[in-house]
């Protein structure tokens, strides 16, 4: 597999793959109509617009096999003054989900952000319902901080939670544990 920086060209990838995995985690959170028939063409827009002229603090990293996209993260450095940078997007086709893509792209952005925010927490927005993401947030050693309210692209408004790492290393320092921990499950 093969990390690669997001390029312009990259933006139908990113919304095929985003608008996939709405259909799947955020079925009965989002409107139907709106994950039936408008959804890719929104994220497409969304994708071209952050790709055309990206801000300086955008991070756009791919994951790709034999030229597949596998899963992307999105990342904006010093977001938020109080709670750092946001992981925007995190979004791993359904065939390799459980394989551990998200923690490698997780572990790339930290670094990222480490070398070029280091003073920064890092911080997801999830909603409510995707228990996976919640999951997933925990086993990082993220902490959550509120609820609050998401209003979608459809124009609804779905509950979200904020988890949180006071910063880059403390992130690191869950992923190293959290990779060390499977490693000896392996060796037995």
């Amino acid at each position: 597999m093969e990390f690669k920086v997001a390029a312009y060209e990259d933006y139908e990838r990113l919304a095929s793959l985003q608008a996939q995995s709405w259909k799947m985690f955020y079925r009965g959170a989002l409107e139907s109509r709106y994950l039936d028939i408008d959804v890719l063409a929104e994220r497409r827009a969304v994708w071209q617009t952050r790709l055309i002229n990206p801000p300086y603090n955008q991070h756009v990293l791919m994951l790709e096999e034999g030229g597949l996209l596998c899963g992307f993260i999105c990342a904006f450095g010093n977001h938020d003054y109080e709670k750092g940078t946001i992981i925007d997007a995190l979004h791993i086709d359904d065939y390799y989900l459980g394989k551990g893509l998200g923690v490698q792209l997780v572990g790339h952005v930290s670094q990222w952000v480490k070398k070029h925010f280091p003073n920064n927490g890092i911080y997801v927005n999830i909603v409510k319902s995707n228990r996976r993401a919640i999951t997933f947030c925990e086993r990082l050693g993220g902490h959550f901080k509120q609820e609050r309210t998401w209003n979608t692209p459809c124009g609804s408004q779905v509950p979200e939670l904020i988890y949180s790492w006071n910063s880059p290393e403390k992130l690191l320092e869950s992923i190293s544990q959290l990779q060390n921990s499977a490693l000896n499950l392996v060796k037995g």
